[in-house]
């Protein structure tokens, strides 16, 4: 639980103890970048990696310019290369750290990590010539890192590959002493690297991790420091422990924030699309979806679905036919179909289809009251991009990530119309308008309050209520962003609205009667 007084003393830590998030690291796959022409899979890794990460750097400025919140780095690490560089015929590997570099520069990054081998057991097919090419590769580019683990706790040490990175590291540092030796400054070499490490120079993105995945990295031994300083005199190790375990924790959670906020940027583009591409079962792909729902923790995902209002296209008849399965076998996938438009006209043929494949869907989920059923949307003129569940997916022509926020309001605007039962339609427009608004603005004044904007404890109460906005609703909502599960009741958000507006109506009236004098 984070109160008002610990959101006060993160800013503080900010603005006077050199707290900042140190980077965001964004972890991509190149799993699927596997080419024996080298040429080939260069591409592809380029390719991936600037369509992954191409909000990147624009995502972490916006939350470092909404939350007030210093973001000092924007990193990539990638599925280790000696596992990419293995079907090559071409022992060329340095054409990857080429492709890795470019993408780099492009994208506006500091580093990107896993020009990289796990050497622990032995040498695969790969690894040798990558460890080889690591002196060249760093020498000829600014922005890629490199590591190498030679061991483990549990296979030992693989001693050739010691021998190895003892000249490499050598031989990198040399052939860079005209830049102070940078080079080796890039280099990491390990014992018992963990499955996935997102920290330069030795990040690379682990082989069980999802395809792309975000990490935070908060630096915050200057807060330590002045908390010690502060509050650590005479105490005893056991509370200087609590001291520095508190301390960290709330350092901690401010980087649980920016990584939440991030990671809401991702998003899925209609599956059928990807099978498509990649062929295979579809239902695999629904499989993967909720596996990263219970991974995030997100309430449903959306994007199992096909745009057939023109026609099928590769992947779309398969994925129609595979909807019933697919929501069977899952809890929180979603599925839609359009199956027509002004335009193009409506596809007689998918709405066939559908009649079959709802019917199908409920049957196999009768024993769930039919959810699978429930979980599908058969559309005539979608939108281009729908965030709104069971029908949402993701638009082609829309950015890499984004943000899509629905507000939920038809209590507050009942309300609000029963305080002007005798109004016009003018007046009941203008009702719905300014609540509607009010609503919208929610999240914006959230996110002051949690800069500080509105003060602390009294003050920021009184300065919301001379501002006519409802600090138990804004309350709830800081609370809610900050994963604190404390709520203030309906009952006293309403009855702080009714104060509001006696408020309101005193104001008016004192201006009538200062009008009449």
């Amino acid at each position: 639980m984070l109160e008002t007084k610990d959101i006060l003393e993160t800013i503080n830590m900010i603005d006077n103890e050199n707290l900042d998030v140190r980077t965001i690291t964004m972890g991509i796959s190149l799993l699927d970048c596997l080419d024996e022409n080298i040429d080939k899979a260069c591409t592809k890794v380029y390719d991936k990696i600037m369509r992954s990460a191409k909000d990147l750097v624009k995502t972490g400025e916006e939350i470092e310019s909404e939350y007030g919140i210093p973001i000092i780095n924007k990193r990539i690490s990638v599925t280790p290369i000696g596992m990419v560089a293995a079907p090559c015929q071409s022992k060329n590997v340095v054409r990857f750290a080429h492709a890795l570099d470019k993408a780099a520069k492009e994208l506006g990054v500091n580093f990107i990590g896993g020009y990289s081998a796990l050497v622990q057991k032995g040498f695969a097919s790969g690894d040798y010539a990558l460890m080889e090419s690591i002196p060249q590769a760093l020498s000829e580019t600014d922005f890629v890192c490199s590591s190498v683990n030679i061991g483990s706790t549990k296979a030992g040490i693989n001693m050739d590959a010691v021998k190895m990175m003892g000249k490499i590291v050598k031989q990198t540092a040399e052939i860079t002493a005209d830049r102070n030796c940078i080079g080796a400054a890039k280099l990491v070499v390990f014992c018992n690297a963990p499955e996935d490490n997102p920290f330069m120079a030795g990040a690379f993105h682990g082989v069980g991790e999802a395809d792309t995945v975000i990490n935070v990295g908060v630096s915050g031994p200057g807060v330590v420091r002045a908390a010690l300083a502060k509050n650590g005199a005479g105490k005893d190790i056991t509370e200087i422990a609590d001291m520095v375990k508190k301390t960290a924790f709330k350092i901690t959670r401010m980087g649980q924030l920016v990584a939440k906020e991030a990671s809401k940027r991702l998003s899925v583009t209609p599956i059928s699309m990807l099978a498509a591409v990649s062929g295979g079962n579809p239902v695999e792909y629904a499989k993967i979806l909720e596996r990263a729902v219970g991974t995030v923790g997100v309430n449903f995902v959306g994007g199992y679905s096909a745009l057939v209002q023109k026609g099928f296209s590769a992947g779309d008849k398969a994925l129609i036919e595979s909807i019933p399965e697919a929501l069977a076998v899952t809890d929180h996938v979603c599925s839609s179909v359009n199956i027509g438009s002004t335009k193009a006209g409506i596809n007689m043929d998918a709405v066939g289809m559908m009649g079959h494949v709802i019917r199908r869907a409920a049957e196999l989920t009768v024993d769930k009251n039919c959810m699978g059923a429930a979980k599908i949307v058969v559309f005539c003129n979608a939108p281009e991009d729908n965030p709104f569940m069971a029908g949402a997916f993701h638009g082609v022509g829309e950015p890499d990530c984004e943000i899509n926020v629905g507000v939920s309001g038809p209590g507050a605007v009942r309300s609000a119309l029963a305080k002007c039962p005798d109004g016009d339609l003018t007046e009941v427009a203008d009702v719905i308008k300014k609540t509607a608004t009010s609503l919208e603005d929610l999240d914006a004044i959230a996110k002051r309050v949690i800069r500080g904007e509105f003060g602390n404890g009294k003050t920021r109460f009184e300065n919301l209520t001379k501002a006519g906005i409802n600090h138990y609703r804004v309350q709830n909502r800081v609370n809610e962003m900050l994963d604190n599960n404390f709520r203030h009741s309906q009952e006293k958000i309403e009855a702080q609205d009714k104060l509001l507006g006696l408020q309101e109506e005193t104001v008016e009236k004192t201006k009538e009667e200062a009008d009449a004098v």
